[in-house]
C-alpha cells in the first residue's frame, strides 16, 4: 500500500490531461460516496428532524431561516 507522501509525489509527476483525469475519477468518486452518504441517512431516518424542521410553517413558508439549519452542529 502507498502512504499518502507516496501518492503525492506520484500525481506531481503526471502529465496535465492525467492530472485532469484523475481529478474527474476523485470527482466521480466523491459524488457516489455523498449519494450513498444521504441515502444511508435518509433511510435510517437522520434526515427526518431536519424536514420536519424546514417544513414546519404556513404552506410553503418555512418558519426556520435555511442558514439557522445549516448551521446546527445536529446537522453537520
Amino acid at each position: 500500500m502507498s502512504t499518502l507522501v507516496e501518492i503525492e509525489e506520484a500525481i506531481a509527476k503526471l502529465q496535465p490531461t492525467e492530472f485532469r483525469s484523475l481529478l474527474l475519477r476523485l470527482k466521480e468518486r466523491e459524488t457516489k460516496d455523498w449519494d450513498r452518504q444521504i441515502e444511508e441517512d435518509s433511510q435510517s431516518g437522520q434526515l427526518d428532524a431536519l424536514y420536519a424542521r424546514l417544513t414546519k410553517g404556513d404552506g410553503d413558508q418555512t418558519k426556520v431561516p435555511l442558514d439557522e439549519v445549516l448551521d446546527d452542529p445536529k446537522f453537520s
